[in-house]
């Protein structure tokens, strides 16, 4: 059965291969940088996209190298020019994964790039990273102008069914990790999978090992505790006191955007007018994967399922995990809304426009916050997800931009 499912996830293709593969047809123009938490299939979007591919090209990883070795870009891209020479081809192609563990590896790319640019050397490059923030950082500082962006994602509910033929409230349950598909008929071994190979892997490379970190024990606990809180909205202050060793509120806030920047962990922010109001708002906490919060939650499955006061909360991570992922990739901009007791989930904002979202599944809760929240900001329009309103799973299968 595992390895029925790893063949579905090789042969299944994300639709930024199509991407990747126009991008990659157009002259020498842009570097290409693939980016994405660990574990999405970045590195297999690219493997697919080789199998296809007439281009002679040399396709490699840092992750074995030393940080200071530097030298090590300069070696494979002379590899390359070698392949792409020998061949006679008119174009070859470079292709360098997990570029960002290797110090100074923002200049010693541009070096590369512009001294082919000056030789008129036809070398195409795909750069592939899941330390976000650092490579967004040695981007923008040394390679602007240089490079596009493919943002890749945590698998949606329509992936997983394409892919693993996941069922809507399995993918509620146990996210969009494809890695993990082959596992939940092991509830136990799924869950330490997520847990030390998923979780703790991007802690400790992604963050630990690339960031300063003066209390790394500080940064688990808040990601574990943000788990347990998703969906809910809490202030720095008050979660300092389940914390040991807690520090200050600032750096809570500077550890959440380390999280967040892997894929982790979000804080959304209060919708409001004033943009500083806003920034300065108490966070509601909100998983990047629904597996984040399952792998912290008590019960079983089925247990959950049967149990409408839990699943609901289960049920509206998932729809914002679905509308984490419209906002990182660019489509909405998402924040919720709270003015006393009235509460709006989720509120969209795209081109001047603005949506709330109420999600609802199990119990019904009364409708004071939508019509509190209707005379307040006067919306375009507010959707109700799950009883009652539009069903939660063919929300999850929505583009969100189509509700605008």
């Amino acid at each position: 059965m595992l390895n029925a499912l790893s063949k579905l996830f090789f042969v299944y293709e994300k639709p930024e291969i199509e991407l990747l593969t126009s991008r990659l047809a157009e002259p020498r123009r842009f570097m290409q940088v693939i980016l994405g938490p660990r574990q999405v299939g970045k590195t297999t979007l690219v493997r697919q996209y080789l199998t296809k591919s007439t281009l002679p090209a040399h396709a490699t990883a840092a992750a074995a190298v030393p940080s200071v070795n530097a030298a090590w870009i300069e070696q494979q891209w002379e590899t390359a020019r070698f392949r792409l020479r020998s061949s006679g081809a008119d174009e070859g192609l470079l292709v360098l994964d997990e570029i960002q563990k290797l110090d100074n590896w923002a200049e010693v790319v541009k070096a590369q790039w512009d001294r082919d640019a000056f030789e008129g050397t036809p070398l195409k490059v795909v750069l592939l990273g899941s330390a976000r923030l650092l490579l967004q950082q040695g981007l923008s500082e040394s390679l602007a102008g240089r490079f596009e962006v493919i943002q890749l994602t945590h698998w949606t509910l329509a992936e997983m069914e394409a892919a693993f033929g996941f069922t809507p409230e399995q993918f509620v349950w146990f996210g969009g990790y494809p890695g993990t598909a082959a596992l939940v008929a092991d509830e136990d071994r799924w869950r330490d999978y997520v847990l030390h190979s998923l979780v703790e892997t991007t802690l400790s490379k992604d963050i630990l090992m690339l960031t300063r970190i003066a209390k790394p024990a500080l940064l688990r606990r808040l990601f574990e505790l943000g788990c347990q809180y998703s969906g809910q909205i809490l202030s720095y202050t008050k979660l300092l006191g389940q914390l040991q060793d807690a520090g200050n509120t600032t750096t809570l806030a500077h550890y959440l955007r380390l999280l967040d920047s892997a894929g982790l962990l979000t804080g959304l922010d209060k919708f409001a007018a004033d943009a500083a109001r806003q920034r300065a708002s108490v966070p509601k906490w909100q998983v990047q994967n629904a597996a984040f919060l399952t792998a912290y939650a008590p019960g079983t499955f089925a247990e959950v399922r049967a149990r409408p006061d839990r699943w609901e909360r289960h049920v509206e991570t998932a729809v914002g995990v679905h509308l984490v992922r419209a906002a990182r990739l660019g489509h909405v901009a998402l924040s919720y809304w709270r003015d006393g007791a009235d509460e709006v989930d989720f509120v969209l904002q795209r081109g001047g426009r603005v949506v709330g979202v109420e999600v609802k599944s199990g119990r019904l809760r009364g409708a004071a916050g939508i019509q509190a929240f209707k005379r307040a900001v006067q919306p375009d329009k507010v959707l109700l997800v799950g009883t009652g309103g539009i069903p939660y799973e063919e929300f999850l299968r929505a583009d969100v931009r189509a509700f605008f």
